[in-house]
């Protein structure tokens, strides 16, 4: 949960984006649709990498995009004073679709959907007890061990040092990372679960 917390850091970073994003005339949703295409392209990216190895350095920059337009879409949002609910609720589902596409696309290149189907709903999880936790009256919880900022940065230095590295224990290093994904998610999740029932008793 370290990358979160420079949250802030880095949307002052992403100023000049939401200068130039403005000056084209993109919206908020805009930019949130376009980062889910994006995840959509590295998914695809990852499902051919197995053919072509070096389709993991594309998915890897994709991925690491999706995560910038997901700063984007936010301050671009407050700069423009469109922020909304509904705005909110867009970011969240489409975010939700773009994990899923990344996971998904990993997965599925190499195979390994049982470890898939666990790196998926630990990712879900996570974040769904970070907004259930809004829905009974707490603050919207970000913390644990992994956040989403963390999980992408995870996935893209690994899929981008994967075609250099060889398997271990019978997993690819994508697989490795599906483990990862899979054990960190569960942990995560069950954090902002303690801390939930904790802030609610």
């Amino acid at each position: 949960m370290t990358l979160d917390r420079l949250r802030p850091l880095a949307e002052r970073a992403v100023d000049p984006f939401v200068a130039a994003a403005t000056r084209v005339g993109l919206t908020p949703n805009g930019v949130s649709v376009l980062a889910i295409a994006v995840a959509g392209a590295a998914g695809a990216s990852y499902f051919l990498a197995a053919r072509e190895p070096l389709l993991y350095v594309v998915g890897a920059l994709l991925v690491l995009l999706n995560g910038w337009l997901d700063v984007l879409d936010g301050a671009l949002a407050r700069e423009l004073a469109v922020d909304s609910p509904a705005g909110d609720l867009l970011d969240h589902v489409l975010d939700r679709y773009a994990d899923i596409l990344i996971i998904v696309g990993l997965a599925g290149g190499v195979g390994q959907y049982a470890l898939g189907i666990a790196a998926v709903t630990g990712v879900l999880m996570t974040s769904y007890l970070g907004t259930q936790a809004q829905a009974v009256g707490l603050d919207r919880v970000y913390g644990g061990v992994m956040g989403r900022a963390d999980r992408l940065a995870l996935v893209g230095v690994v899929t981008a040092l994967a075609p250099l590295a060889g398997s271990a224990g019978g997993l690819s290093p994508v697989g490795w990372l599906l483990v990862v994904l899979a054990v960190v998610g569960h942990l995560t999740a069950l954090q902002r679960f303690y801390h939930s029932m904790r802030g609610l008793s």
